[in-house]
């Protein structure tokens, strides 16, 4: 199986120029002053999927993106395919499974996508079917050359921020973010460790390197996390990138999730979704090597109503 390389991720930061934000390093002095962030929750759609998708919809041809694109999405992927095409004039239909976040389903419709809802077990099933029906292109959230490639400018600025990053720690679900992100740190700076991060609820990641093997957890089991970005396993490209490049992965449970996402709002000022708070769960819990590290804050479309729980809890009297 060939694996994307530098060279379609530095191909896909051009392509990026312009519609996707460059987004800072931002240094947190009030962890241990060598924890460092980078906001992708300040993407337009809020989360880093505008990049895989806004490359993967540059890359169609004009008749194919002219019959439309469709994916399967529990959000953010859907939020950013919609925008992607939106702003090149093609059509959007986002499978979302029964379950999936009320804020992310209503901006996904806002950005102009055809919302249809299914089974979790059926979603990627149901796209297909409806690509093929509509002769429209499939866009999937993670498998795809293209969009790891585009996922992977993450790593690029990362690097190109914080040349001397020792540790990068990036979310895991299916994977194209820390497959694109693993490709680009590790060319650019090999001595640097990429770790994966997975709730301990949805860890089928860590399982499968552990046995050498793709693992797949059933939605009945990873429905338990409150990270739904994460809850969808790796596909066999990814996890063949996972396997060569990462360093390793860690777990965290849901208290400790919770907790990460009130540090990123009151210290940090970030809203970061349980997904996006997992890197920094992984730091600030101590199950990660030390040295400068760089936690990915993947995305910030956090339901309001946990949002505020979460914060009510952080202060909360004892």
């Amino acid at each position: 199986m060939e694996l994307v390389g530098l060279r379609q991720v530095s191909e896909a930061a051009q392509r990026l120029t312009g519609g996707v934000v460059r987004t800072p390093v931002v240094p947190c002095p009030w962890a241990d002053g060598e924890f460092w962030v980078k906001p992708e929750n300040l993407q337009p759609t809020g989360a880093f999927k505008i990049r895989g998708a806004t490359n993967a919809v540059a890359l169609l041809d004009g008749a194919t993106r002219a019959r439309g694109v469709v994916t399967h999405s529990s959000g953010n992927h859907g939020q950013a395919l919609a925008h992607a095409a939106r702003a090149l004039g093609a059509r959007c239909t986002v499978v979302a499974p029964e379950g999936a976040s009320p804020v992310k389903v209503e901006a996904m419709r806002a950005m102009g996508a055809r919302v249809v809802t299914v089974p979790p077990e059926r979603r990627e099933e149901t796209a297909r079917a409806l690509a093929a029906e509509e002769g429209a292109a499939l866009v999937p959230p993670f498998d795809h050359p293209d969009v790891i490639a585009g996922q992977g400018t993450v790593g690029l600025e990362i690097v190109a921020d914080l040349p001397e990053v020792d540790v990068v720690l990036v979310p895991v679900g299916g994977g194209g973010l820390a497959s694109g992100v693993a490709t680009a740190v590790t060319a650019l700076r090999p001595s640097a460790r990429v770790v994966g991060v997975e709730p301990e609820a949805a860890a089928d990641t860590a399982e499968g390197l552990a046995l050498g093997r793709r693992t797949v957890w059933a939605s009945e089991r990873t429905r338990h996390t409150i990270a739904d970005g994460v809850r969808v396993g790796n596909s066999e490209l990814t996890f063949a990138h996972l396997r060569e490049r990462l360093d390793s992965v860690v777990t965290v449970g849901e208290a400790q999730i919770r907790a990460a996402m009130g540090v990123l709002a009151r210290r940090a000022r970030l809203v970061a979704e349980p997904s996006g708070a997992l890197a920094t769960a992984a730091y600030l819990s101590g199950r990660t090597p030390r040295g400068r590290t760089v936690a990915v804050v993947s995305g910030g479309n956090a339901d309001p109503w946990l949002l505020a729980e979460v914060l009510t809890a952080a202060v909360r009297p004892r």
